[in-house]
């Protein structure tokens, strides 16, 4: 635990490779707070998609309103791409810090939306439009991110560190499905069914606006990692793009895969609280708590998984891990459906998270390592938005249709295995970063 903790030990001042002074523990914390309540207000969305779809999507079909509320899910993915450009290219271009606070501040406008927007009972189609645009601005707001985020924090690093450091960009969206878990947990065991549906499933979301301002505050103060000349010296978008298409073709690709892989199992994994409702017919608390379990355990893995990185190397964690997930998909969905028991599913969860978090926590870590910092943030954030626009989007109303239309509970754990085998393939073809400087 001294390892993991230590990402946050500022008394000594060991230099960046900027040549500055590493940033203060109030700018890490920035950066990993303003990522964090981004990933909460998604997993929020995914842990309430029953209700939301009833309050914004009602049908006499249960199933009809479930599969429009997880479409609507998607769309959230629509605007990634044009974020992770728009915004990647402005931290590539004008700094980390400032796209950090664009990012904040566009997703407290989406979040706040959805927050106050009345039932479809109340305002008819205008309901289900609101709550459509909404997900578009948190779509483009975390699409500029993700990428920025991860630089900022490895660019912040000391030396020997930058996987410890990196791998909070993971362990911040465990530990937003660990709030998001805990306070949907607390609301099923506090508020009665009729109370939850009616009005509860709110307060999730307007309690993640309190951050808002704490992060904006943060991560106005905090320094810049990226040194780009002057203003008049600044790449323009366009050549941004054409550095990183025309010279970082094969770390591109090699990224968009390896965030594919992760992102198809991620939102698998975040899927199991509908999962547990309408397959496995586990209680609201049961499936909130298995979200929770989930969380933590990748949150805690992902760190030690970034940690172990920096001592023997991306790869080496990476790839063993990647493949002991891959056999324990079939066999632990098995089990789950099996005995159909809290016991089993959360032990099941808790495995499962804790293998595929140990080699998650250094894969954004080596994405962002190999791109110089001339297009390291457009690079890691338009990996990461296009993978995850086309594959986490569709993710979970995929795997809701296939488990409909074949009537089989294993669908998902075939899912996350194909993609796995693509990720698993980038892994292994992708060159070790670890104890290499970063590429200017």
């Amino acid at each position: 635990m001294s390892h993991v903790a230590s990402i946050l030990d500022t008394s000594s001042p060991p230099v960046n490779p900027l040549g500055k002074p590493p940033p203060s523990k109030s700018s890490v914390i920035a950066a990993i707070a303003g990522n964090t309540l981004e990933f909460y207000d998604f997993t929020i969305y995914a842990l309430f998609a029953v209700t939301i779809g009833q309050t914004f999507f009602p049908s006499t079909d249960p199933f009809v309103s479930l599969i429009l509320s997880v479409a609507v899910f998607g769309v959230g993915f629509v605007t990634r791409p044009i974020g992770s450009v728009v915004i990647g290219a402005y931290a590539d271009r004008a700094g980390r810090k400032p796209a950090l606070m664009l990012t904040v501040a566009l997703m407290a406008i989406g979040v706040a939306t959805l927050a106050i927007t009345p039932s479809y009972e109340r305002i008819g189609i205008a309901a289900p439009i609101l709550v459509v645009l909404a997900r578009l601005v948190q779509g483009f707001a975390l699409g500029g991110e993700v990428g920025p985020a991860t630089a900022y924090l490895v660019e912040a690093a000391p030396p020997g560190r930058r996987g410890l450091y990196g791998s909070w960009q993971t362990a911040s969206q465990g530990l937003a499905h660990v709030i998001a878990a805990a306070i949907g947990l607390a609301l099923s065991l506090i508020l009665a069914r009729q109370n939850m549906d009616g009005w509860g499933w709110r307060i999730p979301f307007l309690l993640g606006l309190l951050i808002v301002p704490a992060a904006i505050f943060m991560r106005r103060n905090m320094p810049e990692t990226l040194e780009n000349g002057e203003p008049s010296e600044q790449p323009g978008f366009g050549s941004i793009l054409a550095n990183l298409f025309r010279n970082h073709t094969r770390q591109f690709v090699l990224a968009t895969m390896v965030v594919t892989s992760g992102t198809i199992g991620a939102y698998v994994s975040l899927y199991m609280t509908t999962y547990a409702r309408t397959t496995l017919h586990q209680s609201e608390s049961v499936a909130m708590a298995a979200t929770l379990v989930g969380g933590t355990c990748s949150m805690a893995s992902c760190l030690i998984g970034g940690w172990l990185s920096d001592t023997v190397g991306r790869k080496w964690v990476m790839i063993p891990s990647h493949i002991a997930y891959l056999l324990a998909l079939y066999p632990g969905y098995y089990l789950i459906n099996a005995f159909h028991n809290a016991t089993s599913l959360l032990l099941v969860v808790a495995f499962l998270a804790t293998i595929g978090g140990l080699g998650g926590g250094c894969a954004l870590v080596i994405i962002s390592e190999s791109f110089p910092a001339s297009v390291r943030s457009t690079g890691m954030a338009m990996a990461y938005a296009l993978a995850v626009t086309v594959f986490g989007g569709t993710t979970q109303m995929v795997v809701t249709w296939l488990i409909h239309v074949t009537g089989n509970p294993m669908t998902p754990a075939l899912y996350s295995i194909a993609a796995g085998g693509v990720g698993l393939v980038a892994k292994v073809l992708m060159v070790e970063t670890n104890n290499k400087p970063l590429k200017p």
